[in-house]
């Protein structure tokens, strides 16, 4: 495994750096922290919200930035906003109304909360600002036939964080975009990046990042487009990525 000149470190959290538990192994923990002490920045990427994970990355100490939403927002190393990046409100529409066709179970981000179909939205669609829409399926053949009326939609970023979900942000926006930025704020190259992750919304900065590592857990085709492969979030995988690279 070669070195690559790793500045930054990029970690997706759910099914990564997360164990099944939703904890942080204290290996990876560990881990980080030599990573940091060597000079290197580590930056959570992660599709969720920053409220969804703040308290969780704590004892990880400071971080330049932190990518959420799968790069629906950027937040500075003092959680101030940098940059967001919402969805249209037509096409929030769309995807509304493509809910109650299917009778499908919905979740989202939006600036003013985090609504799902347990806990519907009071307002109109459009009196919100949404920076990502989720749907989540126990029938594989629903999740085929939304995903089939939502791919020729150049609006639509889509990618999914388990195979039994399809997530959705903006044409564009997906967490390589926001570490692109990341990297040329901090005056680093994409070269200079390890991404680690383990679904379909890390593989945009699992091909552009210098070094791609997928987990041991990730689906299939993760691994498929990663430079390396590593253990499972049960087996301490991302410590084990983190080592790999500062002892070479």
């Amino acid at each position: 495994m070669e070195h690559k000149d790793i500045k930054l470190i990029a970690l997706d959290m759910d099914g990564t750096l997360l164990t099944p538990d939703h904890e942080i192994s204290e290996a990876n923990k560990e881990a980080i922290h030599k990573a940091k002490e060597k000079g290197i920045h580590v930056v959570i990427s992660t599709g969720r919200s920053l409220s969804n994970f703040k308290e969780i990355i704590e004892p990880l100490g400071e971080s330049a930035y932190f990518v959420t939403i799968n790069g629906g927002e950027i937040y500075d190393g003092a959680f101030n906003l940098v940059e967001r990046n919402p969805l249209n409100g037509k096409d929030v529409r769309h995807l509304w109304d493509l809910t109650n066709k299917h009778n499908a179970y919905f979740w989202s981000s939006t600036v003013q909360g985090r609504f799902n179909s347990q806990e519907p939205f009071d307002n109109e669609v459009e009196d919100y600002e949404w920076l990502k829409y989720g749907f989540e399926f126990e029938d594989p053949e629903l999740r085929e036939t939304i995903l089939s009326e939502l791919e020729n939609n150049d609006s639509f970023e889509i990618t999914n964080s388990s195979p039994t979900n399809i997530e959705i942000n903006p044409a564009g926006i997906n967490k390589a975009t926001a570490l692109r930025k990341v990297t040329s704020w901090l005056d680093l190259t994409m070269d200079q990046v390890m991404a680690v992750g383990d679904s379909v919304n890390d593989l945009a900065m699992i091909r552009e990042a210098g070094y791609g590592v997928a987990m041991g857990n990730a689906q299939d085709i993760v691994k498929e487009e990663a430079t390396w492969v590593t253990a499972s979030n049960k087996e301490d995988g991302v410590a084990k990525a983190i080592n790999a690279i500062l002892d070479k």
